[in-house]
């Protein structure tokens, strides 16, 4: 009886110590295996900041290959677009909320000539260019490039990062499509009247419109938490010429503006000026307005934003 009972005991520990190398076996092989992913950051989103002063622009889709051990083996991966992840991303991030649907980059907006990219064995990582060409997108809306993973030639793709929404955001040397926030000061009085003008200080954010122009409020009467229609309606356009001249147009025909010349301290110039420790691109601007109350106001304004100087940069180096 004892004998059969040791003889049990025995058969048990060798049953328990084959699970247990199995699992070890299992665990290792999971944590040493080969698994490509294409790279974003939150929510599968892999953001670019394309230059309107461009005519065109590169940005990139890429891979990574992970695990302990490089690979053996080729990685042939074909991609495909996949309008349902911007309706799945839109519907998840925003509800109902339709005006805050990021939409599909028009076709006409870019260029990808190959879907197709191979990740050579030992490497971990490969891309495929994407031209985008930003002219004429709306600084109002957010634009995806829907990308999945269709087929694989070796190894796993992690089920979780097998698709990319490649957004499109532009940028001119003045702002970035957000807003960029500049600090306000300036004075405001009654058109056609000199009388006790009114200290404006505050803030406000210009909107890359083209390569060479951008957006703003006019005045002082609203401010960026504003109904976004409103906001459009009550902004005003400056054109910067090649000389630095601003001028200024209304952004829509719901708001009267007109630029005022002549005036010295605020002559309708945008500079690239420093203070002896920082650098500021400064908009001085003179015009008038119509505020919603139906009274029209001239407006003196400076707009100062600090800019951190890249020595590359051709504008900067001819200051």
């Amino acid at each position: 009886m004892k004998n059969k009972m040791k003889q049990y005991i025995i058969i048990l520990i060798i049953l328990c110590v084959a699970v247990s190398c199995n699992r070890d076996e299992v665990f290792e092989r999971e944590q040493y295996k080969n698994v490509f992913a294409l790279i974003s950051g939150t929510d599968n989103v892999s953001d670019w900041l394309h230059d309107l002063r461009k005519s065109e622009s590169e940005g990139y889709v890429s891979a990574s290959m992970g695990g302990s051990n490089p690979s053996k083996s080729d990685v042939r991966v074909s991609l495909v677009e996949d309008l349902k992840l911007i309706d799945n991303y839109n519907t998840t991030a925003f509800d109902v909320n339709t005006s805050r649907f990021i939409k599909p980059l028009p076709v006409d907006k870019y260029t990808i000539s190959a879907y197709n990219f191979t990740i050579p064995a030992g490497f971990v990582k490969a891309s495929i260019p994407v031209k985008i060409r930003p002219e004429g997108l709306s600084p109002d809306s957010s634009y995806f490039i829907a990308l999945k993973v269709d087929t694989y030639s070796a190894y796993e793709v992690n089920p979780e990062k097998d698709y990319v929404l490649y957004r499109v955001r532009t940028k001119n040397w003045w702002s970035v499509q957000g807003g960029t926030a500049y600090t306000q000061r300036g004075d405001r009085v009654p058109a056609g009247t000199t009388n006790n003008p009114m200290q404006v200080f505050g803030s406000k954010r210009l909107y890359p419109l083209t390569a060479k122009s951008v957006r703003v409020l006019a005045g002082t009467e609203l401010n960026d938490n504003s109904n976004s229609e409103v906001f459009r309606r009550r902004s005003m356009i400056l054109d910067i010429g090649d000389d630095n001249k601003i001028t200024i147009r209304p952004f829509s025909d719901r708001i009267v503006i007109n630029q005022v010349d002549g005036d010295e301290d605020f002559p309708n110039v945008v500079l690239l000026n420093n203070d002896r420790f920082k650098y500021y691109k400064t908009f001085l601007l003179c015009y008038t307005y119509t505020h919603s109350d139906g009274v029209s106001y001239l407006m003196r304004e400076e707009l100062r934003t600090e800019y951190v100087p890249d020595t590359k940069d051709p504008r900067f180096l001819t200051q």
